[in-house]
């Protein structure tokens, strides 16, 4: 059969859009389906991507807006990248990590470890951004046992962090969790008050904010006792929860009381790592601070396949380690350390440094930054905030039910002027990939101004 003739063979034998949907809906559960109505939902079939396009089924296009989900750092099509896991694939797929290295994960690992902050020097590689948070917090658990301290096991964590969906990291998240019915551990986690400066009450100054929201850690750790505190867990910038920027100073002050009492810093970093705002890890470079670990995953790969990590300082393996009673560290994955995972983030770290992808991000965020906060503006936008290439619109309505149903009004105005933003309630967030350009960054604004006039037009419709 000739290459023409298979390709017409594959076509013919391709399912119709409507049956793939039609599958989907019968058989697949999505992340975070309303399971009120989970075989009714529609979601979109997407065909293909380039740079930071998708195109769906219909041949329709689509600037990518949430880029993928926070991960699609060096954009979509890059046949080097399948280059690179195909060859991967064929010298060795797959070796167990228990008793096994490779080169691309000693490689990686190296490289991760010069890229991370201060004694940030021991990678130990998991599937993805939840198992990585699920390690370090069992370290923690593993580090204060190991020092005889069993009971400073409490995990300080914030209101509208998200932190992913293992039973750990589930229960240190803080978003919504009034509407879940899973179940999650309320005995090792306290949660700190919305960090928010948007939320401030008014005549409060960002620097008042920022006293307050310290004084909430003081105050935890008076409450439950140092000794009983283990770790205190912070996302840099707050993504899923809106794209929440702390106010200044926050961070340092926070690690400096978090050292003072003994309280290990995890840094959650699966969305702020790998370029987004500008750097390898954003921990140091932006914010000032030399956390105990680091979590990180998505851009690690620019999501061509999955791979997580937790970043351990010298300092916390040096007191799990220098004991002289034998005990292992019995945490893993089948798939930690996966060669061909290791392989793309290898190949996708090499595209970086090649194209100079982190003073790209540095050169053209102050222009992302002023097309975002132009949008304030429109009357419907209470908030337009970010930094780096993250960005959010929050949505200003009388109440929570008409907040959801403004945000459901901009993210349908954006799908249909072609392009994808990530709806959150009342909020529009955005993280496009790496690659976008100044000419594209203005493609993606120019299309959400035109999809907040025309909602603020149907908002003042049916209130008039």
């Amino acid at each position: 059969m000739t290459k023409a003739s298979q390709t017409l063979h594959n076509r013919a034998n391709t399912p119709s859009t409507e049956t793939l949907a039609k599958w989907d809906r019968k058989h697949q559960i999505h992340p975070w389906a309303a399971m009120d109505d989970w075989r009714g939902y529609d979601n979109m079939i997407v065909d293909s991507a380039e740079g930071i396009y998708f195109w769906d089924a219909q041949g329709k296009r689509y600037i990518d807006g949430p880029g993928g989900m926070w991960c699609s750092q060096i954009g979509y099509g890059r046949r080097e990248m399948a280059d690179a896991i195909a060859d991967q694939v064929i010298k060795l797929s797959y070796t167990s990590p228990f008793t096994n290295a490779t080169e691309p994960s000693a490689v990686l690992a190296k490289k991760l470890a010069e890229m991370a902050p201060g004694d940030l020097n021991n990678v130990f590689f998991t599937t993805g951004g939840s198992t990585a948070v699920d390690t370090a917090l069992r370290t923690m658990q593993y580090f204060n046992n190991r020092r005889g301290l069993p009971k400073k096991k409490m995990i300080l964590a914030r209101e509208k962090g998200y932190h992913g969906s293992t039973y750990l990291a589930h229960s240190v998240t803080g978003k919504e969790r009034d509407k879940s019915h899973f179940d999650f551990d309320t005995r090792l986690v306290h949660f700190l008050p919305d960090v928010n400066p948007y939320r401030r009450p008014e005549g409060t100054s960002v620097a008042q904010w920022c006293d307050a929201k310290v004084a909430d850690l003081e105050a935890a750790i008076a409450t439950l006792g140092a000794d009983k505190i283990g770790a205190f867990i912070a996302e840099p910038i707050l993504s899923s929860g809106g794209v929440i920027v702390p106010p200044d100073g926050y961070h340092k002050r926070t690690w400096d009381i978090c050292r003072a009492h003994d309280i290990l810093y995890i840094s959650d970093e699966v969305v702020t790592g790998f370029g987004r705002l500008g750097h390898w890890f954003s921990s140091e470079a932006v914010f000032g601070i030399v956390p105990d670990m680091i979590t990180s995953a998505k851009g690690l790969t620019s999501g061509y396949l999955p791979l997580g990590a937790c970043i351990i300082s010298d300092r916390v393996m040096e007191q799990m380690s220098g004991l002289d009673e034998a005990s292992a560290f019995t945490n893993g994955y089948t798939y930690s350390a996966h060669p061909v995972s290791c392989a793309a983030a290898l190949k996708n770290i090499e595209i970086f440094e090649r194209e100079n992808l982190l003073e790209h991000v540095r050169e053209v965020s102050p222009y992302f930054q002023a097309r975002l906060a132009a949008l304030a503006r429109f009357a419907i936008v209470g908030d337009a905030r970010g930094m780096g290439l993250l960005g959010c619109i929050e949505g200003k309505a009388k109440n929570l039910e008409a907040e959801r149903t403004l945000g459901a009004q901009i993210d349908a105005a954006c799908e249909e002027l072609g392009l994808m933003v990530r709806p959150l309630i009342n909020m529009a967030v955005f993280s496009p990939p790496l690659v976008i350009t100044k000419d594209q960054i203005d493609e993606m604004f120019d299309i959400l101004e035109q999809a907040l006039e025309k909602v603020s037009a149907d908002v003042a419709a049916s209130a008039g």
